[in-house]
């Protein structure tokens, strides 16, 4: 990533612009308000979540200014680092689910952007040719879920292509192209995709297609099960090639919206589950990350009942909704199945289908009660014949119908027939279908995650400290074990408790050598003795005794104690505090002049700080022209104002410094008469 490209900035320089990018356009959205930021990159857990659960958008900015590209190229840790930070939060909330049913609209949808160069993997065990996340994770119950990421989160990534010579060619037209990296397979399980970025036009137009991709949902894997459906009489007929088609199978997001009033989605139906429950059973068996929906292609008729409720989800454009809708049969629809669902049939039973809107504009999945076609006519009855007042026949049928429904479906069949106004067809005291050691490790499980989730909140943020001690190499034979031991020994009593790792062995060696290397110190490098200049070698002596010796005395002139730049930044303001602390206190840059006897009755011998003078009056005598030297009187004499020339407290301290002339304390034997002229004083007394 620290590559240049011909725009004259790095890789790094490019991902951190993108990341910018992305917000800005993210924001411009209202949904964006819930929208939560994290960073992660390729150190180890957990230096490498730079931003996590508790941090601010403002500490997110910062470390992303901060991140610099150096280690290993180890996506595939960061991956699982990222997949295991999302989920962690769901074994919390459980929002899973685990055995008791797919739902759909419990959901917190995630996506993960990654930013790379596309070059090879590198890791401590050498370079890989293929992307592969660490089979352990410190989550707990990860055995339930057989992929790290969940349903509702998607990869995306940009590979970063831009050459670091600008060609002549004209950029290709159209969509941007996925790249052929190692991420890219990785992509496409999660329900995403990368992108091949070739200038900075082509990023521009991948953020603005991520930005259109955030959207609330879950990926299904849509299967077709059966022979091919019939070809209509009105619908036009199109050779096919032999084998699979594109629509026989499909890996997209059916749309989960939110309540326009509340914000959140609601449903009422699960997906089932691949497996029928067992009482007895002391574990669940792990799913899949994304549920194998099979559709049958044999028409069927919709059906919808009053006051019982369905939920509805809109697909993904994908060539199945294209098959579906070139059909334009907006009457049909075809049945959906998860095999293992049932308890004595392996493609199980229908809980809903997939039909064409009225307007022939989308395809969306009806999600139904389990075995629809058997419960609706039942509860129709119950409506429309029995007006609520069900027959021994009908409680039968109902009976018969229960021993075929998955038991973790009670409860939602509780609520729908509570809304429809029949509340006591359900005794209250039926089981769910999981056993108690099920319950009990589940319960154990959230509050493990619970504890894993706030030690890992808590070790954010913390710089990882470096590596050091002492590692001994051994090269060469001829010393037995114990005296390599005895050395160590030695070496022990020498640095304390300092680890020593080494490896031992029973083979002799002839010789040994011993390396001290601290990792936490980087490596430095010495000066050729001879390239220092002969006019130098006292002050070079005298920078190496000090630094041999580790004394704080200044002995060359001009350089400063160390005791001195110690300071931190934050007390570097507290000068007074500094001054009072000090063993002697600073020389004056500007000593006090001395001061002269005021003769009485001279107006010209008053102090210069008492009066208001013009500033073309500063020629008057006194104590304004101390300063002068004698070949200036001559001119003051012509009649003529001149400046005086202040001299500067820095070019004073350059002359030669004489302490100050105390004047006497009796006046002088032969006094002078006032004339008005200046008075000169000498040279020698001017400090």
């Amino acid at each position: 990533m620290n590559q240049r490209t011909h725009l004259g900035t790095t890789y790094l320089d490019i991902a951190k612009g993108a990341v910018e990018t992305f917000m800005k356009l993210r924001g411009r959205d209202p949904a964006s308000r819930g929208d939560r930021y994290m960073l992660v990159n390729f150190e180890e857990l957990p230096y490498g979540i730079k931003a996590g659960w508790k941090e601010s958008h403002a500490t997110f900015m910062t470390e992303l200014r901060n991140l610099q590209a150096n280690g290993l190229t180890s996506i595939g840790h960061s991956l699982r680092t990222s997949f295991d930070l999302l989920n962690l939060n769901r074994l919390v909330t459980g929002i899973d689910n685990y055995g008791q049913g797919r739902n759909p609209f419990f959901l917190e949808p995630a996506i993960i952007l990654a930013i790379t160069d596309g070059n090879k993997l590198t890791s401590t065990g050498g370079v890989q040719d293929e992307l592969h996340l660490p089979l352990t994770t410190p989550l707990p119950g990860a055995e339930l879920t057989k992929e790290p990421f969940r349903w509702d989160q998607r990869l995306f990534a940009l590979v970063l292509r831009i050459a670091g010579v600008s060609s002549v060619e004209p950029e290709p037209l159209g969509g941007v192209p996925s790249d052929d990296s190692p991420i890219t397979p990785m992509c496409e399980v999660t329900g995403g995709r990368s992108y091949s970025v070739f200038s900075q036009r082509m990023l521009n137009q991948c953020l603005e297609s991520l930005v259109q991709k955030i959207q609330s949902g879950v990926v299904i894997n849509f299967e077709k099960s059966g022979p091919d459906p019939a070809v209509l009489e009105d619908a036009p007929v199109e050779p096919q090639k032999p084998g699979p088609q594109p629509w026989h199978c499909c890996h997209k997001l059916i749309y989960v919206r939110p309540n326009p009033k509340t914000g959140v989605p609601i449903g009422h139906w699960p997906i089932p589950e691949a497996f029928w429950p067992d009482q007895n059973s002391p574990t669940l068996p792990p799913r899949s990350a994304h549920p194998h929906v099979r559709f049958s292609c044999l028409d069927s008729e919709p059906m919808v009942i009053d006051k019982v409720p369905f939920d509805k989800y809109e697909l993904e454009p994908s060539p199945l909704t294209q098959f579906i809708l070139e059909r334009k049969s907006p009457h049909s629809c075809w049945q959906v199945f998860v095999c293992n669902s049932a308890k004595y049939s392996d493609l199980g039973q229908p809980f809903g289908y997939l039909k064409a809107s009225t307007a022939l504009n989308c395809v969306n999945l009806f999600v139904m009660p389990y075995n629809y076609p058997v419960l609706l006519p039942l509860l129709d009855d119950l409506i429309k014949v029995h007006k609520f007042k069900p027959t021994l026949k009908w409680r039968q049928s109902f009976e018969n119908y229960l021993k075929t429904m998955p038991p973790y479906y009670i409860g939602s069949l509780k609520k729908a027939l509570r809304i429809m106004g029949a509340p006591n067809l359900l005794a209250d005291n039926m089981e769910y279908g999981l056993s108690y050691s099920v319950v009990s490790y589940l319960k154990k499980l959230s509050q493990q995650t619970k504890i894993e989730y706030d030690r890992l909140i808590a070790s954010i943020g913390k710089k990882q400290p470096p590596e050091s001690g002492i590692k001994v190499r051994w090269r060469g034979g001829g010393v037995s074990l114990a005296q390599r031991r005895d050395f160590i020994q030695q070496l022990h009593s020498l640095t304390g408790d300092c680890p020593l790792p080494m490896e031992l062995n029973n083979k002799e060696y002839q010789g040994f050598q011993l390396a001290l290397l601290n990792k936490g110190l980087k490596p430095q490098s010495f000066r050729n003795p001879y390239d220092i200049p002969r006019s130098h070698l006292l002050d070079q002596l005298s920078r190496m005794r000090r630094n041999i010796l580790k004394t704080n005395v200044c002995t060359l002139r001009g350089h400063d104690s160390d005791q001195l730049h110690s300071v931190p930044i934050a007390q570097m303001g507290n000068y007074q505090d500094f001054l009072k602390a000090a063993p002697q206190p600073l020389r004056d840059a500007d000593p006090e002049q001395p001061k002269r006897l005021h003769t009485f009755g001279n107006p010209f011998k008053l102090d210069k700080k008492g009066m208001m003078i013009d500033e073309a009056d500063e020629f008057v005598t006194g104590p304004q022209n101390k300063g002068k030297r004698p070949s200036d009187s001559s001119n003051l004499q012509g009649g003529g104002p001149k400046r005086r020339r202040c001299m500067s407290p820095l070019l004073r301290l350059g002359r030669a410094y004489t302490p100050p002339v105390t004047p006497p304390s009796t006046p002088p034997s032969s006094p002078r008469h006032d004339t008005g002229e200046p008075e000169v004083i000498p040279e020698d007394s001017v400090s």
